[in-house]
């Protein structure tokens, strides 16, 4: 990320139904964790509760695993499941 220091953090499908939003960028944010992440996510949107158990976590462009942790200048994604066809 090159316009600040902040988390830049990305919706789709579901995800961004239950936001309203495509992206937000959190700029005063420090490591976080993936459960920090969700529980500010459903402070703001209450929708992406529902969504929690069933969407991955991206860190720049890679899935993240459960133990990673988000720093400042991240991009994060949500991730909903997707069906082929």
């Amino acid at each position: 990320m090159t316009e600040d220091s902040g988390m830049r953090i990305l919706f789709f499908a579901q995800l961004k139904d239950a936001t309203g939003r495509e992206e937000i960028r959190w700029p005063e944010t420090g490591p976080l964790t993936a459960a920090d992440i969700w529980a500010r996510l459903e402070r703001e949107w209450p929708a992406v509760t529902v969504h929690r158990r069933t969407t991955r976590l991206a860190r720049n462009g890679e899935y993240a695993r459960p133990d990673e942790v988000f720093l400042a200048g991240d991009e994060v994604a949500l991730i909903p499941p997707v069906s082929g066809g």
